[in-house]
């Protein structure tokens, strides 16, 4: 539903969150044309191959996790650190730079069912040196 409000601006309320898709968008940055290929992994990897396959197709990360989910919170480290590890590889093209990752806490508007803080995420955060967001 994230991928679908940045490329379209509209919110889906009814969104199947267990497919995966490709995305392709183009947006103005800064005056400059970007084209995304953007992949929604809906977080349905069931073995560390698959998902490392598909660390290393990415170049940028947004690591979301659901607010009302505290088992969703705790794989963010995990992610963050493979994110690095797969990155930091002699082997991948460009060298040692780190691609840009960012973590997202989504459905803040929820209060009710809350079960991780905001100050859990900002925690996390500092201690990955990487910026934080919290979304609805």
């Amino acid at each position: 539903a994230l991928t679908v409000r940045f490329i379209t601006r509209r919110f889906i309320g009814d969104y199947d969150p267990t497919l995966e898709m490709i995305y392709r968008h183009v947006a103005v940055i800064d005056g400059e044309m970007v084209h995304f290929e953007i992949l929604d992994t809906a977080g349905q990897e069931e073995d560390s191959l698959q998902i490392e396959e598909k660390i290393k197709w990415g170049d940028g990360f947004a690591v979301v996790y659901s607010v009302t989910d505290r088992c969703s919170f705790d794989e963010v480290m995990r992610l963050c650190f493979l994110i690095n590890h797969l990155h930091a590889s002699p082997k991948r093209s460009g060298g040692a730079e780190q691609p840009p990752v960012v973590i997202v806490g989504n459905k803040k508007d929820l209060q009710f069912d809350r079960m991780v803080s905001t100050e859990d995420g900002e925690n996390l955060s500092k201690a990955l040196k990487i910026p934080f967001y919290e979304i609805s």
